[in-house]
């Protein structure tokens, strides 16, 4: 509501960007009766923590460093009648690594299951360690196997193989005289 009561108090120069403005869905803020300036309400509707998880989309570079400093606050331009969404601030990223350290349980919750724990005996206590013992090992299972015996049929395909040799047959060089001299 602020940004259009600011709007309309700009006059004719802007009027298209009212028009623009009214097509949204206009937020209630804590305003209404003395209304402030656009950015200085939509940064008190950002405060703690940004809890209606609102995205800011401005041009106006003082507003922005000022939302770069709250952390959780997506941040939008138009550049060459692109939306672009600007990078995660440093503020942002170091809030997300904060809630990552802290993961999803509670510290006091943590605690709590650490005592369950001791009262019921589930906890394993420092001197207990136990260290698995290395068993001796066998001996190897393939030298264990019993040596197979030659049989005859095993020889046999081997005698044949040895038949099979080519023989050159020579021709005797009487032969060869003889075949000359009848020619």
């Amino acid at each position: 509501r602020c940004v259009l009561k600011e709007l309309e108090s700009l006059g004719k120069a802007l009027y298209g960007a009212k028009l623009i403005a009214q097509r949204f869905q206009v937020r209630s803020c804590s305003h209404l009766k003395n209304p402030v300036s656009g950015s200085a309400c939509l940064l008190s509707m950002i405060e703690d923590g940004n809890p209606h998880h609102f995205f800011v989309a401005t041009q106006d570079q003082d507003l922005a460093n000022k939302v770069k400093k709250k952390a959780g606050v997506p941040l939008l331009f138009i550049i060459q009648n692109t939306m672009v969404l600007d990078k995660p601030s440093p503020k942002s990223l170091a809030f997300v690594q904060m809630l990552q350290t802290n993961q999803l349980v509670p510290e006091h919750q943590k605690q709590s299951i650490v005592q369950l724990k001791e009262k019921e005996g589930l906890t394993k206590q420092v001197g207990e360690k136990r260290r698995k013992r290395k068993r001796a090992g066998g001996p190897n299972p393939l030298s264990c196997l019993k040596k197979k015996k030659k049989t005859q049929e095993s020889k046999e395909p081997s005698a044949e193989k040895k038949k099979r040799k080519r023989k050159r047959n020579r021709v005797k060089t009487e032969a060869v005289l003889s075949v000359d001299k009848k020619e």
